[in-house]
């Protein structure tokens, strides 16, 4: 099934003529910038947060496709911004991949009830992450 998504999503990103969006929200800078340069490798187009506010900001100005979420940030945690972008109208139709060293059952039912689409813990394959975006 992970196969077929990346499939899926490179396949409509070339009907739709311009590459993927990923948004990319993490208070880690070299997190952020690692996960970036291998997604604009292949072919990504990304963007990145620093904050949970400035990450919702941006989902709801720059329309992503994908939001890859850490759930420890410096001002609202990834948990509430999971929440907000699943009731929002404009944002509940955006895939959520969380990325956390958190991986106690209740943490990771928790997101999932926020809305988080996958969980993937920290510290992760590059090479699997890629396949599931």
């Amino acid at each position: 099934m992970t196969a077929n998504l990346l499939h899926e999503l490179q396949r409509s990103s070339r009907l739709l003529g311009r590459p993927k969006r990923v948004l990319i929200v993490d208070d880690d800078e070299s997190i952020r910038d690692v996960l970036a340069h291998r997604l604009e490798r292949q072919g990504y187009e990304t963007i990145g947060a620093e904050t949970g506010r400035q990450g919702l900001a941006l989902a709801r100005t720059d329309h992503p496709d994908l939001v890859v979420l850490d759930l420890r940030l410096p001002d609202i945690d990834g948990f509430a911004v999971c929440q907000d972008l699943d009731e929002d109208p404009n944002t509940c139709h955006i895939p959520v991949i969380v990325l956390s060293g958190m991986e106690r059952p209740d943490i990771i039912r928790r997101a999932r009830m926020s809305g988080c689409t996958y969980f993937v813990r920290k510290p992760y394959d590059p090479n699997a992450l890629l396949v599931l975006i």
